[in-house]
This record gives structure tokens, sequence and C-alpha cells, in this order.
């Protein structure tokens, strides 16, 4: 029995059954037993699972020729990265940007990170760079509005989302909970229905089998709303795995979109080793940008992840100079990044900006 099951299971011996978002929260950011609160090894060959920073460092050298474009409107810029991992995006932006010692001078680059020993990893892999990046435990640490650029990948996936099952016969949605019985966890129906399953969504009754999966992750919401709200100038930029369709309600995903992974192998064993295997289900970006244009953003762009660093990356060849020249020398970490049979087209990208003008689009 894992450490962090044994956390969820005194937490269902105190407070009965648990939701599975609050069980999913427990398995992942427990502190100190959590997936997401273990040391290095998750992600990479030797891990669980693949990022587009795993790739090597394409992606923080597309960013960062991105962004700098961007903070030529700024005196003095804001560059703040949430869900950091080991730092590893932080230290590939970081050293692209060294070529541009003008725009460094004038960059603060913040990370939001929440906990105390992903905290500790990314300082030390950030070392050579101690007095450019500085840290903020949450969003109300800044004492001041974020002007620049604030920006997450592969975060909001790996954020605590609910589960609901259909009930065909009495024509309703039950939530989905964890439990202990004879002596394992195992799943129990509580009473419950998606925030979003309204309007339009309802004629789909109808046709809904018994048993039918779906997700609601209110925290990536959230999350973003609070993002949105301490951007005071700027973009708001995410690259996360999931849709632009909106919730995901289709005849192949009967049983939703949250997966396990663990060594390279998808399960959908979503309560087994609590704490050893990662958890993540598709983003709605349907809702995500419905909250950012509520509190008064404006969508850029919402595209398959290969056509935004596409065009960045047909940008820096056309404009030549060292740039162009080291992706020239990484061609195969720019393919894996934007084939559509990779990685470009099950991510996606979406910016969102609030008073500035955000320059041509970055991928049509």
């Amino acid at each position: 029995m894992t450490a962090a099951e044994q956390c969820i299971r005194e937490e269902i011996r105190r407070h009965g059954v648990l939701p599975f978002s609050r069980f999913m929260e427990l398995a992942l950011y427990a502190p100190g037993l959590g997936y997401y609160e273990r040391p290095n090894g998750r992600i990479g060959r030797r891990g669980d699972f693949y990022t587009s920073v795993s790739v090597g460092p394409a992606l923080g050298r597309l960013l960062s020729a991105r962004f700098a474009k961007w903070a030529r409107q700024f005196d003095a810029v804001d560059w703040v990265e949430a869900g950091a991992h080991d730092g590893q995006l932080a230290a590939d932006i970081l050293e692209a940007l060294e070529s541009e010692p003008a725009l460094l001078d004038r960059l603060r680059y913040w990370i939001v990170e929440p906990s105390e020993p992903r905290r500790q990893e990314q300082v030390k892999r950030l070392e050579r760079w101690s007095g450019q990046v500085q840290w903020r435990e949450r969003w109300n640490d800044f004492e001041h509005p974020i002007h620049g650029i604030i920006f997450a990948n592969e975060l909001l996936d790996a954020l605590p989302c609910a589960r609901y099952g259909w009930n065909a016969a009495e024509r309703r949605w039950f939530e989905w909970g964890v439990t202990v019985e004879a002596a394992a966890l195992t799943w129990v129906r509580m009473e419950g229905q998606p925030t979003w399953w309204t309007g339009r969504w309802r004629a789909l009754e109808e046709v809904l089998p018994d048993g039918y999966v779906i997700e609601d992750c209110p925290a990536a919401v959230n999350w973003w709303r609070t993002a949105a709200g301490a951007l005071g100038r700027g973009w708001l930029v995410t690259l996360d795995y999931g849709d632009a369709d909106g919730p995901i309600v289709r005849p192949e995903r009967a049983q939703g979109t949250l997966r396990a992974y663990s060594r390279h192998r998808v399960s959908d064993d979503l309560l087994g080793s609590p704490g050893e295997q990662d958890l993540t289900a598709h983003v709605s970006f349907a809702r995500i940008v419905e909250a950012g244009e509520s509190l008064g953003l404006t969508t850029v762009e919402l595209l398959p992840q290969g056509r935004w660093l596409g065009k960045i990356a047909t940008e820096q060849l056309a404009e030549g100079g060292p740039g162009a020249d080291w992706l020239q020398r990484h061609t195969r970490q720019l393919q894996t990044l934007i084939h559509p049979g990779h990685l470009g087209q099950a991510f996606k990208v979406l910016v969102q900006a609030r008073d500035g003008d955000p320059g041509p689009p970055s991928g049509s």
C-alpha cells in the first residue's frame, strides 16, 4: 500500500465517501505523498510519460521567440510560469534568451509554485539564473498586477476533476465517489450533477447509454479565472491536452477521458496505486475560453500546437540568425512537437490577451 493510499484511507475513515475529485487531489498533490510531490523521475524515457519539454529544448526556444516579440511593448516585463514541474522549461527559455541581453535586463521571470519539494527542484535546476528568477507560492503573493505574459504548459489537465455517470433508468446524473470495501478502494455512487450540464446538453439525455461517464473540472476554470485576474496587461497562454470544441460528449468516450499513466502505459484503473501513477483528463477549452472572456480577456487564438509552433518556427527560419541555425540543427525535435501524429494535434494552444495588441496570429 502506498503512502498516498494510506492517507486516502484515513480520510475515508474520518469523513466517509470521498468525491473522486478529492481522491485525485490527494493522489497527485498530498504534501509529501502525492504523485507530483515525488522527487525527479516522472517525465521522460525512464519516467511515466513524455511531455513537449522532455522532447528537448525546442519548445523553450520557440516560446522564448514568441514571448520576446510580445515583450517589446514593455519597458519592464513579467514572464510568469505556473506549474513549472522540475524547472526544465524555464531553463530552456532563459538559455535561449541569453542571446538577447537587453531583454534579460528588463525581464522579471516568476514561477508560481505551491509545492515546496517542486520549488526545491526548480531552484536547483535554475541556479545558473538565480538572480533572474523569483518564486511565489500563490497568486495573491504578487504585490502588483502582472504586465507581460502568464503561461502554463500541461498544467490544467492534471488539476483534480469530478467524475459523473448517467443513470438512464432514472434520467439523472450521479457523481462517482471512492470508498473502502472488502479492504480495497472501490467506486461508489453519490448524489451530484456536472455544473456545465445545462441548456443544449440536455438534448443528449435521450440518447445517452446507461453508465456514460463525463468529467467536470471546476479547478481548471477557477485557475484560469485567478490567473486572468492577476493579469494587468499582456497575454495568458496555456499549452495542454484536450479538445477545442467543448466538453467531451462523444460515442467513443463512453468512459470519459480520465486516464492513469505509469511507465508509458495508459490504464483505466484510476484507483490503483495512488501516488505512484499520473491521473489526467482532457481540458475543456471552451469553458476556459468562456472564463477568460468573462473577466475581460480577448481570445486571440485556440489552435493545435503544431500549427501554433509551426508558424513561430517558420518566422524564425525566415529571419535567419542563431535561432534559425538552432532549429535547422534540431529538426527532429521540431517535427515531434508539430507533427499531427506526435504532439502537434493532440495538444492545443490557447492565447488570450488584455489591453494590448497581441500581434499577428501565430498559427494561421
